[in-house]
Protein backbone atom coordinates (compact mmCIF):
# COMPACT_ATOMS: atom_id res chain seq x y z
CA UNK A 1 0.00 0.00 0.00
CA UNK A 2 1.19 3.44 -1.04
CA UNK A 3 2.26 5.97 1.67
CA UNK A 4 0.14 9.12 1.68
CA UNK A 5 2.48 12.57 2.16
CA UNK A 6 1.10 14.50 4.73
CA UNK A 7 2.44 18.19 4.34
CA UNK A 8 2.39 19.54 7.61
CA UNK A 9 1.57 23.05 7.70
CA UNK A 10 -0.16 23.76 11.35
CA UNK A 11 2.68 25.77 12.89
CA UNK A 12 2.80 28.48 14.41
CA UNK A 13 5.41 30.62 12.23
CA UNK A 14 6.54 32.10 15.79
CA UNK A 15 11.01 32.95 14.07
CA UNK A 16 8.83 33.81 10.67
CA UNK A 17 6.39 36.24 11.90
CA UNK A 18 3.95 35.22 9.51
CA UNK A 19 2.07 32.04 8.04
CA UNK A 20 4.99 29.91 6.11
CA UNK A 21 2.82 27.83 3.67
CA UNK A 22 2.01 31.04 1.19
CA UNK A 23 5.47 32.76 1.43
CA UNK A 24 7.07 33.24 -1.44
CA UNK A 25 9.91 31.41 -2.71
CA UNK A 26 11.39 32.18 -6.29
CA UNK A 27 7.58 32.91 -7.38
CA UNK A 28 5.53 29.97 -6.02
CA UNK A 29 4.38 29.64 -2.64
CA UNK A 30 6.48 27.55 -0.15
CA UNK A 31 4.37 24.63 0.17
CA UNK A 32 4.13 24.30 -3.50
CA UNK A 33 7.46 22.51 -3.08
CA UNK A 34 6.77 19.49 -0.87
CA UNK A 35 3.55 19.16 -3.00
CA UNK A 36 5.76 19.20 -5.71
CA UNK A 37 8.41 16.46 -4.55
CA UNK A 38 5.23 14.29 -3.45
CA UNK A 39 3.65 14.13 -6.78
CA UNK A 40 7.40 13.62 -8.80
CA UNK A 41 7.22 10.38 -6.49
CA UNK A 42 3.72 9.34 -7.46
CA UNK A 43 1.91 10.23 -3.95
CA UNK A 44 -0.76 11.44 -2.93
CA UNK A 45 -0.18 15.00 -0.75
CA UNK A 46 -2.42 15.82 1.82
CA UNK A 47 -1.99 19.05 3.65
CA UNK A 48 -2.68 18.99 7.51
CA UNK A 49 -3.18 22.12 8.95
CA UNK A 50 -5.15 23.65 11.68
CA UNK A 51 -8.64 25.50 11.13
CA UNK A 52 -8.09 29.28 9.89
CA UNK A 53 -4.38 28.49 8.37
CA UNK A 54 -3.13 30.91 5.59
CA UNK A 55 -3.15 28.61 3.01
CA UNK A 56 -2.53 28.65 -1.01
CA UNK A 57 -4.59 26.88 -3.20
CA UNK A 58 -3.71 23.61 -4.00
CA UNK A 59 -5.28 20.81 -5.79
CA UNK A 60 -5.41 17.88 -2.82
CA UNK A 61 -6.88 16.84 0.07
CA UNK A 62 -7.43 19.61 2.81
CA UNK A 63 -7.07 17.53 6.45
CA UNK A 64 -7.32 19.60 9.93
CA UNK A 65 -5.56 18.81 13.00
CA UNK A 66 -6.96 19.86 16.39
CA UNK A 67 -6.20 23.50 17.95
CA UNK A 68 -4.06 22.08 20.85
CA UNK A 69 -1.59 20.33 21.49
CA UNK A 70 0.78 22.68 19.44
CA UNK A 71 3.18 19.85 18.78
CA UNK A 72 4.49 18.61 15.96
CA UNK A 73 3.79 15.17 15.97
CA UNK A 74 -0.12 16.27 16.23
CA UNK A 75 -0.32 16.60 12.37
CA UNK A 76 1.54 12.95 12.19
CA UNK A 77 -1.18 11.75 14.17
CA UNK A 78 -3.76 13.19 12.52
CA UNK A 79 -2.61 11.83 9.24
CA UNK A 80 -2.10 8.65 10.54
CA UNK A 81 -5.76 8.25 11.95
CA UNK A 82 -7.30 9.37 8.79
CA UNK A 83 -4.87 7.40 6.91
CA UNK A 84 -5.20 3.58 8.14
CA UNK A 85 -3.86 0.88 7.27
CA UNK A 86 -1.74 3.07 4.69
CA UNK A 87 1.79 4.29 6.21
CA UNK A 88 2.26 8.66 6.23
CA UNK A 89 5.35 10.18 4.78
CA UNK A 90 5.38 13.26 6.80
CA UNK A 91 6.95 15.93 5.13
CA UNK A 92 7.58 19.84 6.89
CA UNK A 93 5.73 22.36 4.16
CA UNK A 94 8.29 24.30 4.81
CA UNK A 95 11.22 22.14 3.11
CA UNK A 96 11.63 23.24 -0.34
CA UNK A 97 14.81 21.15 -1.06
CA UNK A 98 13.18 17.73 -0.49
CA UNK A 99 13.17 15.91 -3.90
CA UNK A 100 10.75 13.16 -5.30
CA UNK A 101 13.55 10.36 -5.19
CA UNK A 102 14.36 10.88 -1.65
CA UNK A 103 10.53 10.42 -1.37
CA UNK A 104 10.06 7.76 -3.46
CA UNK A 105 13.22 5.95 -0.94
CA UNK A 106 10.90 6.57 1.97
CA UNK A 107 7.92 5.25 0.53
CA UNK A 108 9.51 1.89 -0.54
CA UNK A 109 10.70 0.77 2.94
CA UNK A 110 9.09 -1.70 4.92
CA UNK A 111 8.70 0.07 8.21
CA UNK A 112 9.00 2.74 10.07
CA UNK A 113 12.22 4.95 8.33
CA UNK A 114 13.35 8.84 8.56
CA UNK A 115 15.57 10.65 6.70
CA UNK A 116 19.18 11.32 8.39
CA UNK A 117 21.39 14.24 7.77
CA UNK A 118 24.38 15.02 9.37
CA UNK A 119 23.89 12.14 12.05
CA UNK A 120 20.35 13.83 13.52
CA UNK A 121 17.04 11.63 12.52
CA UNK A 122 14.25 14.09 10.77
CA UNK A 123 11.18 13.40 12.18
CA UNK A 124 9.22 15.63 9.85
CA UNK A 125 10.98 13.72 7.05
CA UNK A 126 10.01 10.19 7.77
CA UNK A 127 7.56 7.46 7.06
CA UNK A 128 5.59 6.33 9.97
CA UNK A 129 3.31 3.29 9.79
CA UNK A 130 0.42 2.77 11.01
CA UNK A 131 1.09 0.23 13.86
CA UNK A 132 2.82 3.05 15.88
CA UNK A 133 -0.07 5.08 16.23
CA UNK A 134 -0.57 4.36 19.75
CA UNK A 135 3.29 5.14 20.25
CA UNK A 136 3.40 8.25 18.63
CA UNK A 137 -0.11 9.64 20.46
CA UNK A 138 1.70 8.76 24.19
CA UNK A 139 4.10 10.69 22.93
CA UNK A 140 2.27 13.55 22.16
CA UNK A 141 0.06 13.23 25.58
CA UNK A 142 3.79 13.02 26.96
CA UNK A 143 4.77 16.26 25.46
CA UNK A 144 7.70 13.80 24.45
CA UNK A 145 10.40 16.10 21.83
CA UNK A 146 9.45 14.81 18.07
CA UNK A 147 12.72 13.38 17.85
CA UNK A 148 12.69 11.16 21.00
CA UNK A 149 9.75 9.72 19.97
CA UNK A 150 10.79 9.40 16.64
CA UNK A 151 14.12 7.57 17.94
CA UNK A 152 11.93 5.36 20.45
CA UNK A 153 10.38 3.53 17.46
CA UNK A 154 13.96 2.61 16.32
CA UNK A 155 13.45 3.69 12.63
CA UNK A 156 15.08 2.90 9.72
CA UNK A 157 17.93 5.40 8.79
CA UNK A 158 17.76 6.85 5.05
CA UNK A 159 20.79 9.04 4.49
CA UNK A 160 20.36 12.23 2.68
CA UNK A 161 22.28 15.61 2.04
CA UNK A 162 21.79 18.01 4.82
CA UNK A 163 20.14 20.47 2.14
CA UNK A 164 16.95 18.27 1.66
CA UNK A 165 16.51 18.64 5.40
CA UNK A 166 16.99 22.45 4.90
CA UNK A 167 13.76 24.03 6.79
CA UNK A 168 12.55 27.87 6.39
CA UNK A 169 11.88 29.02 9.74
CA UNK A 170 13.07 32.54 9.58
CA UNK A 171 13.55 35.75 7.31
CA UNK A 172 17.36 34.40 7.19
CA UNK A 173 16.27 31.18 5.84
CA UNK A 174 13.87 32.62 3.40
CA UNK A 175 16.79 34.43 2.10
CA UNK A 176 19.38 31.68 2.25
CA UNK A 177 16.84 29.29 0.28
CA UNK A 178 16.13 32.11 -2.50
CA UNK A 179 19.37 32.42 -2.91
CA UNK A 180 20.14 28.58 -3.18
CA UNK A 181 17.25 28.37 -5.81
CA UNK A 182 19.48 31.26 -7.63
CA UNK A 183 22.17 28.66 -7.91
Amino acid sequence: MDPIVAILAGGRSRRMGRPKPALELGGRPLISYPLAAARAAGLEPWIVAKRGSELPPAECRLLFEPDEPRHPLLGVVTALRDARPAPVLALAADMPFVTGELLSRLAACDSTAAVEAEGRLQPLLARYEAAVLESLERALAADAAATAALEALEPEAIEAPPLCCFNVNSPADLERAEQLLAG
